[in-house]
């Protein structure tokens, strides 16, 4: 089977990015945002959800993090719709529960052509050392809307918000994993309507 893969490059005032992924990889990375829990989160979105990821973000850290978050968010959901294509196959709906110590991530997906967000998740602590809790929303919201994919986000459990994050990163990366692995099964687009 052909690897499904994608390039796309964002230039704007604020940021550049420049992004390779393959959905049919190993888990292999080199993520450089500029900031190291982002790059954690997104090397470890890439390891569980056996996707390789080569990204290069150079933004102005200097006024927040919330540009080059949301603008990563951007290109990785129009990566996987450009790798995705017509979707011939897949398995399209998956969930996963992810722990990390004492955090549990729930995350739901749909690749269904329509964007949404359900983010049930709530942070004890937003401003960190390293990053800031609340553009981790920012990050999934650009997703779904340049991915074209339903995804629901549920914190079951947790009280530190690092372990929290983690658990959603891992969560998101192995539910859609499984969303976009083919099954043999399927003949031609998973949808009644014939497109998605």
């Amino acid at each position: 089977m052909k690897k499904r893969k994608s390039k796309v490059e964002r230039k704007t005032k604020e940021t550049q990015i420049k992004l390779e992924l393959t959905v049919d990889g190993s888990g292999k990375s080199s993520v450089k945002t500029g900031n190291a829990f982002f790059d954690h989160m997104l090397t470890l979105f890439s390891k569980h959800g056996l996707f390789d990821l080569k990204l290069k973000a150079k933004g102005d850290l200097e006024v927040d993090l919330h540009h080059t978050v949301e603008d990563v968010g951007i290109c990785l959901g129009q990566a996987f719709s450009k790798a995705l294509g017509k979707k011939i196959g897949i398995e399209r709906y998956a969930e996963a529960k992810v722990p990390m110590d004492e955090a549990l991530a729930e995350v739901i997906i749909d690749v269904s052509g329509r964007p949404h967000l359900t983010f049930n998740v709530e942070f004890p602590q937003i401003e960190g050392k390293e990053f800031d809790a609340e553009v981790v929303r920012e990050f999934f919201e650009a997703f779904v809307l340049n991915a074209g994919i339903t995804l629901h986000i549920n914190l079951l459990a947790g009280r530190n918000t690092h372990h929290i994050i983690e658990a959603v990163y891992k969560a998101f990366g192995v539910s859609l994993s499984r969303a976009c692995a083919i099954n043999p099964r399927k003949k031609g687009v998973p949808s009644t309507k014939g497109v998605l």
